[in-house]
């Protein structure tokens, strides 16, 4: 399959204009992209709204299980997307059929048991005290000291994890998560953490997501759940974290939301859902393995092929983006959670929405006059093809007291 025009899935245009870049790809490949992953591996990026729609919508087709790849001969032991592509991972992302979804029931009951009132006070305290760290010096970098923070610090505590091993998990995501040299040894911190939360809420059960993963009675192993702990860990943290950044960049930057950032919260909601549609945290995701040869956008796509889902491809695909309406009225048909049976849970869904809108409400209660503490077109995003987020975000106010 590997096509000799096939684009690199990465460099600085990621960065720095991936819009521009993906329609050129589109302009010049067509819905479905021939690419190159890391170490010169091929795969497809599916950038087209209705064939994202068909490859989520049939999990037959194009499976979950990474088993299929036709390229795991060519896959060195250290390669840095391993964590990402889940080769012999027991978890809820590469299980298919009816074990996946006896585990998508276990993990969205376990998540909709949380206490909405709990969430918010959770969320609200902990971005509070946050704040409160920064709020008295007039500046702050709202990235490293408060996005890249609040969200794994919420669901850790809701996961039924001791507030301070917060940081390691952190650390340990991003590296996970960028795709890097410390990516494997990320991957092994977090199996290691939920292993030994397990094993304590074995001895003692509390009122939290990982005991009530305990009780489900379909069988699953401890490392079956460690492993589908790991993912909502890190599906739930470091796009929430991308969400709050690149909203309140939109708010700083677009005089459209200047009202908001003067005791209102009108906007917030608006900025939220653009940021979905247009800067999505969650830009490139791997993937989908063809069960059998088949067609896709006019491609012919052999059995075992990887399929890249261009999710922010997808969204601005102007075959069905015909205007800017579809980011007003609460237009909610973006693929930011992606679509169909393997999509974030909607339990998911609705606490990364409280801890993302909190996030940025208290910020905006707690810092008047908040401006960017740099020139807008100076922001810089982290160097990943698959998360899209700032790599800081200055910022700066009229010092106040912590509270």
């Amino acid at each position: 399959m590997t096509s000799p025009d096939a684009v690199p899935l990465g460099g600085p245009r990621f960065q720095t204009e991936p819009a521009r870049l993906y329609r050129e790809m589109r302009r010049d490949h067509g819905a479905v992209v021939p690419v190159l992953l890391d170490g010169g591996i091929p795969a497809w990026l599916v950038l087209g709204y209705r064939e994202l729609h068909q490859v989520t919508g049939d999990p037959v087709l194009f499976s979950r299980d990474s088993d299929l790849w036709n390229q795991w001969e060519n896959i060195p032991e250290d390669w840095p997307l391993l964590p990402m592509i889940g080769h012999k991972q027991p978890s809820i992302l590469y299980t298919v059929g009816e074990r996946h979804r006896r585990r998508a029931a276990m993990v969205s009951d376990a998540l909709e048991a949380v206490d909405p009132f709990e969430l918010r006070a959770h969320a609200e305290r902990f971005a509070d005290e946050l704040i409160d760290a920064v709020c008295g010096v007039g500046e702050a970098d709202l990235i490293a000291q408060y996005a890249m923070l609040l969200p794994v610090r919420v669901l850790a505590r809701l996961f039924g994890f001791p507030d301070e091993d917060g940081p390691g998990l952190v650390t340990a995501l991003n590296d996970m998560i960028d795709g890097r040299e410390r990516a494997l040894a990320g991957q092994s911190h977090l199996f290691t953490s939920m292993a030994q939360l397990l094993a304590s809420r074995k001895k003692e059960p509390a009122d939290d997501v990982a005991s009530r993963m305990l009780a489900d009675d379909n069988g699953f192993s401890d490392e079956e759940i460690a492993q589908d702990l790991m993912v909502m860990l890190a599906a739930g943290h470091q796009p929430t974290a991308d969400w709050i950044g690149n909203s309140l960049r939109l708010m700083l930057t677009d005089d459209r939301f200047a009202a908001s950032l003067f005791g209102g919260r009108h906007s917030v909601a608006e900025a939220m859902n653009e940021v979905l549609w247009e800067d999505a945290p969650s830009q490139n995701i791997a993937g989908r393995w063809a069960a059998r040869d088949t067609h896709l956008g006019g491609r012919r796509v052999q059995a075992g092929d990887l399929l890249v889902l261009g999710l922010q491809g997808a969204n601005s695909d102007p075959q069905v983006r015909t205007d800017a309406s579809a980011l007003t009225g609460g237009n909610n048909a973006h693929f930011a959670f992606s679509h169909g049976e393997h999509r974030c849970p909607f339990p998911a869904q609705e606490i990364a929405e409280v801890i993302a809108r909190t996030g940025i409400e208290v910020v905006l209660d707690r810092l008047p006059d908040i401006d960017l503490g740099v020139p807008a077109e100076s922001l810089e995003r982290r160097p990943s093809p698959w998360l899209r987020g700032l790599s800081r975000l200055p910022v700066r106010f009229t010092p106040v007291p912590a509270r």
